[in-house]
């Protein structure tokens, strides 16, 4: 049996970040094209998101649910077409490496 997760690596602006975080936004979208078709055309455990590109950028983990393709949300940034969904779960963890985020709680 293999324990080790399979992980999807993606990058969010500020804002979107901050709602998964805050737990608001349950879902993340990336356009149907031929770059992502191949990306997401795997089997993923969790989506390991960072919020830029620095090694000193937050980051969190979150359990992916499903990926689907639909037209998603548009308060959480989802264009006016089809698209593909990620549906997300719980967040396993936050690193925020010493940046303050906006809780809804």
């Amino acid at each position: 049996m293999n324990d080790e997760l399979n992980i999807l690596h993606l990058t969010l602006k500020r804002e979107w970040f901050d709602m998964i975080a805050s737990g608001v936004k349950k879902e993340e979208y990336r356009e149907i094209k031929e770059y992502w078709d191949s990306r997401l055309n795997k089997e993923y455990d969790v989506v390991l998101f960072r919020n830029g590109y620095n090694r000193t950028s937050p980051e969190m983990m979150v359990e992916l649910k499903d990926i689907k393709k639909g037209t998603g949300n548009k308060d959480w940034g989802a264009p006016n077409e089809k698209v593909y969904i990620l549906e997300l779960g719980k967040i396993l963890y936050i690193d925020m490496k010493d940046v303050e985020i906006m809780k809804d709680q």
